[in-house]
């Protein structure tokens, strides 16, 4: 059973339906379910697959090209090649591949399946001219021929395959990128496998987990969510506990310095610019820099945003990965050895603190739900963060998300994460107005700014409630 994914899924069996030679691409974060994806979908109509080996084995050593080429070799082998010895360059092992296929054509659909294709492109290997002279020589000449090239390390697909320059140039046929579970998604998987668990839980997961589904099906029924999360990260050989350095080295060919880059945007939700970030991190602002940064956000872990009245010169990059920014909170160089960290601390103001922030970087990956909340689901819009320092004439404060709408509207939401309604005080309700009046101030007479709750279960109802025009509760991020 698939949860989700019901786009991809039709997009992948349109693919496969065309009477021509297809070359399809499928992405995404490492631990998202691109395999089991490609594995659902096209059930029994596999004719080759092949998976390329990590750029490192147990020992930490590196896996170059005869290792890669090697396995390649067994594959084939595995799945019926009855001749041939072990290729020594690429353009050996792609010619080998043919004679196979050719040897097993009867004329029905072909589908030929590459799982984590960019770890088969090893240093000084020519990989990528060995493929595009399989493509382009033999491949998109049979029409009963599907190509699927599919690999966490997204950046190298977008920059070999879909951006190619090269001999690759157009002929990519189509491109999917997998993203991580929404809410309603991830409540969907729990009750595939019969989790009984609240959706102030399934939040906290998400908090934790970010929708990973691999991730996710490591939770067991008989277990509460906090023995779960104990079980994951805190308790005895915790299954995630290494999880961090192990998805870095599995992605990058720089792991320590991507590390050194998420580290340092872990410290201020708002993130930096490329500058600071250089900086802080200590590592030269170069194209290389640069390179290491566009990876980052092909694989999800940070976006760059342009700040609310920024220019494009004070474009922020941020951490928007919840497993990496709960990794360095809660896991990374604590020296604590409770293994029942979460249960014992459940109402402790370290976690309230970090649930308060998460939650708000819940609402920004649901942020569509929350327009159609808004009844502005068809309203042209834009959001962003905004950030006011403190002078001496007035207040600092940040807003981390505003919904600028083209009907002359400004929400300025406000995301509070709570175990029961959430009462507005009259300090708080000062604050609002306080927000609200420097926001007006920013845009012209025509535009209204609409103060807008979002909260785990509703408004209590109270002589300040007035604060807000909309409240909109945990149950609208799942719809």
């Amino acid at each position: 059973m698939i949860i989700g994914r019901k786009r991809e899924i039709a997009e992948l069996l349109e693919q496969y339906e065309q009477n021509r030679a297809r070359l399809v691409a499928v992405y995404g974060r490492r631990r998202v379910g691109k395999t089991f994806l490609i594995d659902e979908a096209l059930k029994g109509k596999i004719t080759f697959r092949h998976a390329g080996l990590s750029p490192v084995d147990s020992q930490g050593k590196a896996n170059n090209m005869k290792k890669q080429l090697k396995n390649f070799h067994l594959s084939l082998k595995r799945q019926g090649l009855k001749e041939g010895t072990c290729p020594t360059s690429w353009l050996d092992a792609f010619f080998l591949l043919e004679r196979h296929l050719e040897s097993q054509d009867d004329g029905s659909r072909q589908v030929v399946f590459f799982d984590e294709f960019p770890w088969m492109d090893t240093p000084r290997a020519g990989f990528l001219t060995a493929f595009e002279s399989f493509w382009n020589g033999w491949a998109c000449h049979r029409d009963n021929l599907m190509v699927i090239v599919c690999g966490s390390a997204s950046s190298w697909i977008q920059d070999k395959l879909i951006n190619n320059h090269g001999g690759l140039y157009g002929r990519l046929s189509h491109e999917i990128k997998l993203s991580p579970f929404t809410l309603q998604e991830t409540e969907e998987f729990f009750k595939s496998k019969g989790i009984v668990i609240s959706r102030y839980d399934i939040v906290q997961s998400y908090m934790i987990l970010g929708g990973i589904p691999y991730y996710l099906d490591y939770f067991l029924k008989e277990y509460s969510f906090g023995q779960n999360i104990d079980r994951l990260f805190f308790g005895e050989n915790p299954k995630l506990h290494d999880e961090f350095d192990r998805l870095f080295a599995s992605i990058f060919s720089n792991p320590e310095e991507m590390k050194k880059i998420i580290r340092v945007l872990a410290q201020n939700r708002g993130g930096y610019t490329r500058s600071v970030i250089a900086q802080k991190a200590k590592i030269p602002e170069s194209g290389y820099f640069s390179k290491s940064l566009e990876a980052l956000i092909a694989s999800d872990f940070i976006e760059k945003y342009i700040p609310f009245g920024a220019g494009r010169k004070d474009a922020h990059y941020r951490l928007i990965d919840p497993f990496c920014r709960f990794h360095l909170q809660f896991i990374a160089g604590d020296t604590l050895s409770d293994p029942y960290f979460w249960t014992n601390n459940v109402a402790s103001p370290r976690l309230n603190t970090w649930r308060g922030f998460a939650f708000e970087d819940v609402c920004l990956r649901h942020i569509d739900a929350i327009k159609r909340a808004l009844g502005i689901g068809g309203v042209i819009s834009e959001q962003a963060s905004w950030s006011i320092p403190a002078d001496g004439n007035q207040e600092g404060s940040q807003l981390d998300l505003i919904i600028k709408r083209k009907d002359n509207v400004v929400n300025l939401c406000e995301m509070k994460f709570y175990s029961e309604e959430f009462a507005v005080t009259s300090a708080y309700r000062a604050q609002i107005a306080h927000r609200i009046n420097l926001l007006v101030e920013q845009f012209p007479p025509k535009y209204v700014v609409h103060s807008t709750l979002v909260t785990t279960y509703g408004l209590r109802k109270n002589e300040y409630q007035d604060a807000f025009q909309q409240c909109i509760t945990m149950d609208d991020l799942f719809r």
